[in-house]
């Protein structure tokens, strides 16, 4: 580790790469003031230390709220940059408005006790401009380079070298001292496993190796271990998920303002000053700010931000109504009953805030394989040097644990798979993301923009014996120019796609939720719903008489008349992406998952694509609001299932961030890229296929490494157990394998090169 710098009592220091660690001296005082801050108050006030209050803490993730960071914006950016590039804290998320700062942390790395001090270090260190380090670098994906976080095992290593098969003479004590110091970490870890936890860990184990080898003058062997140990493990971090889950503008993306009645006249307010009991009025084209129901009027309501739900619905008196969905035709006046945090958009960002919080670093198989094998080992070493008095027995003993290995082909297979993912247009975002994707057995999709294409097309058009197909789609795109509605858009397009000449429009009435009337070339056209057409006298039956099945029909239609007889209807639908059957079938076939389909749209049109899709009834959900969707998916979790959900709209956030793995695509929203494990950057479902893949390829690539580790250090373990083994011999049969099975592990990467060579 870098030499630190030493600063006075309640400061932290950094080392020259940027990493703040805690100053030991803790003064009494601060533990009195602890006490008081994790009650309801506010923290007493101290000169030159901010006031905050603890809100909310659970294991790895705890919640302050800091007055300062409303009016100091660059307190807040500070803030933001320290917690950044600090290695115990794996993502921080600040909501300026609100005054509130929620910390996710790596469990285990402090003390508990000792965590809020430290964070209180942090929050006195961002008041100061130009808090890095000369040193220092600017926090980005990561911040630290490999080197700095290898430096003293590589230096041990390399001193050893020198001193042992190249015949330098370099003094003991200097070596020695170097691997002690490089060993901290190890040592730390073993001791919080023994201090914490209560238990004997495989770290334990290795600074029992790694002490008995120095003591002996081994340096060779103790270096080399060191070494691999913590390369092991800096590759383990930084295969960490270090983009972290961008949500604040989600009430961003809420209206600003909002058009209010107040003693008898209009005004237009910011929505921070809307009062719930107050009359909130909207207009065409505008975005509803408030949760509540309409007292007057009817519009026409596109709620596919929040629900997901393709297509506008119309909205009447009496009605419920909610923030970020968009009115596009018709005026409203609202009974506010939620505005803010409180309304459905609102509750959908503190959703995503109360997920899980995860160690998105890949799990230590080395850990959980080898603390088993503590005792064992330490009573098989014990033995030996009982029986035989050779300290060099027992230490290599020790030193033949297959864990080292693990550690190594793990995380470099990791590495190396999430290298060949991005070369194939996979954003994978941490190692437990890879983990998660080659266990998943259940993957739940959203249909709009996910299993659709989320556009409405045109999918048919039906006539009566004599009437010109082209006449009906020519009359109705000249009736629907300019109207801002998605069947309206599509019509245009199909129009366009066909070369149909478009008549102008004379005189025209839109009427909100049924249709168009319009004079076009002298013929009174009506375009719209059946009901419509009825209210205006036209007789539907010739179309019936020819196409009877239109009475139940499958896909949504709106209707063409001209003076006074119908001449057709215009199918319309969302249809599936060309390759949704074919991945479905893929992911229901050869991956062995089981498929859902979760949407806000209604339950005809999820049955209908649910349906073309070949996905049981049973699996789909609809009619789902954000919080509905992030309840499925714990219910799939309780049931024991590894959950994969695929969205890519801000109503599938929540669901994403309670998924035990999320994906999304680079054309989603900002939310659900910035929640998601995976992205798929080429915006088609093939790259969850290819995800799962590369993600159980890995899984096969790790358990070959653990045969090539396993066997030759069982088999080592064997002689030296019997006849005896210099620990220079085990040490070459431990590391020899870690070396091998890491550079299988290496493979994803190399196919990954080629990839790219030829691509």
């Amino acid at each position: 580790m870098a030499p630190r710098v030493l600063l006075q009592p309640n400061q932290v220091a950094a080392d020259a790469s940027g990493n703040w660690s805690l100053v030991e001296e803790k003064p009494a005082f601060l533990e009195q003031v602890f006490g008081q801050a994790i009650g309801s108050g506010f923290r007493k006030p101290v000169a030159g230390r901010p006031v905050y209050q603890i809100i909310h803490r659970t294991r790895g993730r705890i919640r302050l709220r800091v007055p300062k960071i409303i009016h100091n914006a660059d307190y807040a950016a500070r803030l933001e940059e320290l917690a950044a590039a600090d290695p115990h804290i794996s993502g921080i998320r600040i909501k300026r408005s609100a005054a509130s700062v929620t910390i996710s942390y790596v469990p285990g790395l402090l003390p508990e006790e000792d965590l809020p001090y430290y964070l209180e270090q942090i929050l006195i260190k961002a008041q100061t401009p130009g808090f890095l380090t000369a040193g220092a670098s600017p926090p980005t994906e990561n911040p630290v380079s490999l080197w700095s976080e290898l430096k003293l095992p590589a230096t041990a290593a390399l001193l050893a070298l020198i001193s042992g098969p190249l015949g330098f003479s370099l003094a003991p004590g200097l070596i020695g001292t170097t691997i002690a110091l490089a060993a901290i970490p190890v040592a730390k870890r073993a001791a919080f496993g023994v201090f914490q936890q209560r238990r004997l860990n495989i770290d334990f184990l290795d600074t029992l190796a790694i002490s008995i080898t120095t003591i002996q003058g081994h340096f060779l062997t103790s270096a080399s271990m060191l070494a691999l140990i913590e390369l092991g493990e800096t590759i383990r971090d930084r295969t960490a998920r270090s983009s972290q889950n961008n949500t604040s503008d989600l009430l961003k993306s809420l209206a600003r303002f909002a058009w209010v009645e107040r003693g008898g006249e209009k005004q237009q307010i910011p929505i921070e000053q809307v009062e719930p009991g107050e009359t909130v009025i909207v207009y065409p084209g505008e975005q509803i700010p408030v949760d509540g129901r309409i007292l007057q009027g009817k519009a026409l309501v596109d709620e596919q931000k929040l629900t997901g739900e393709s297509m506008p619905v119309v909205r009447h008196q009496g009605q419920e109504v909610y923030a970020s969905t968009l009115v596009r035709s018709g005026q409203i006046y609202i009974l506010a009953a939620k505005v803010g945090a409180e309304t459905r958009a609102g509750r959908t960002l503190q959703l995503i805030q109360d997920a899980p919080v995860h160690d998105t670093r890949i799990e230590n198989y080395a850990a959980k394989i080898a603390d088993r094998a503590v005792m064992p080992a330490l009573i098989l070493s014990g033995a030996v040097f009982a029986l035989t008095g050779n300290a060099a027995r027992a230490a290599s003993i020790l030193t033949l644990d297959f864990a080292t290995g693990i550690r190594v082909s793990v995380p470099t297979t990791v590495m190396a798979s999430l290298s060949y993912a991005a070369r194939r247009g996979i954003l994978i975002r941490s190692g437990r993301a890879l983990e998660k994707l080659a266990q998943v057995d259940a993957i739940v999709f959203d249909k709009t923009g996910t299993l659709t294409q989320g556009e409405v097309a045109i999918c048919g058009i039906k006539t009566p014996v004599g009437v010109s197909k082209k006449r009906v789609l020519q009359l109705a795109a000249a009736a629907e120019q300019r109207i801002t509605h998605p069947v309206a858009d599509a019509i245009m397009r199909h129009a366009n796609y066909h070369e149909v000449t478009i008549p102008p429009r004379g005189e025209w009435e839109y009427q909100v939720g049924l249709g168009i009337k319009a004079s076009i070339e002298g013929e009174m056209v009506l375009v719209g719903s059946d009901r419509f057409l009825r209210q205006e006298n036209i007789d539907l039956e010739p179309l019936y008489h020819h196409h009877p099945h239109l009475q139940h029909p499958e896909h949504p239609a709106i209707y063409v008349a001209s003076n006074g007889q119908i001449l057709g209807l215009i199918q319309y639908t969302d249809p599936p992406r060309p390759e949704s059957r074919e991945v479905v079938d893929i992911l229901s076939g050869q991956i062995g998952a089981e498929i859902h389909m979760l949407t806000g749209d209604s339950w005809h049109r999820a049955r209908t694509v649910a349906a073309q899709l070949d996905i049981p009834e049973a699996n789909t959900h609809a009619e789902a609001f954000p919080e509905c969707k992030a309840k499925v998916i714990q219910e799939l979790c309780e049931q024991g299932k590894t959950v994969a959900f695929v969205g890519d709209g801000l109503n599938d956030s929540a669901a994403l961030a309670y998924a035990d793995v999320s994906v999304s695509f680079r054309d989603g929203s900002e939310v659900a890229r910035e929640t998601a494990d995976v992205v798929l950057m080429k915006n088609d479902l093939w790259g969850l296929v290819e995800a799962i893949t590369i993600a159980r390829n890995a899984k096969s690539i790790i358990y070959q490494n653990t045969g090539i580790v396993a066997i030759p250090n069982l088999s080592g373990l064997a002689i030296a157990a019997t006849v005896g083994m210099n620990p220079m011999a085990a040490t070459l049969i431990n590391n020899g394998s870690s070396v091998i099975a890491g550079v299988n592990g290496l493979r994803p990467y190399i196919t990954s090169i080629g990839y790219s060579d030829f691509n």
